[in-house]
């Protein structure tokens, strides 16, 4: 069972924050945390707090199984583009240069590898009455 949380408007340009995501992309959930605890860059702490967030989500769809039995690791994350915030600079001889102001979105999705395929099993096993 998978449980996704989302992050909107960060204030932060998309590319550093993949730098910051693509460290923790398929990692184990507690390796994740640890490495973002640590990390100095400015999109650690944000990336973080969104893990956490995602964990609480897990634990509220998953009221059964613990925690620790889940074996939770990163599925997917993402960094997508958000709008940007167009400003001018004056410049030399009356020119105004435009800075752009980016933010992004981040959507974490986390999910217990310890579940039961059941459907390979049942594949398997037609497959052999076929022969």
């Amino acid at each position: 069972m998978e449980a996704v949380a989302r992050l909107r408007n960060v204030p932060t340009s998309p590319r550093k924050m993949r730098v910051v995501a693509d460290l923790i992309r398929g990692q184990k959930v507690n390796k994740a945390l640890s490495l973002l605890k640590f990390e100095p860059k400015q999109g650690a702490a944000r990336l973080e707090k969104l893990l956490l967030s995602a964990i609480s989500n897990w634990e509220a769809k998953n009221e059964d199984v613990r925690l620790e039995d889940a074996d939770l690791y990163i599925k997917t994350i993402t960094v997508d583009s958000g709008r940007i915030l167009k400003r001018l600079r004056p410049a030399p001889q009356g020119r105004a240069h435009r800075i752009r102001k980016r933010s992004n979105h981040v959507t974490l999705v986390i999910d217990s590898s310890s579940e039961p395929e059941l459907s390979s099993d049942n594949n398997d096993s037609s497959e052999d009455n076929k022969e």
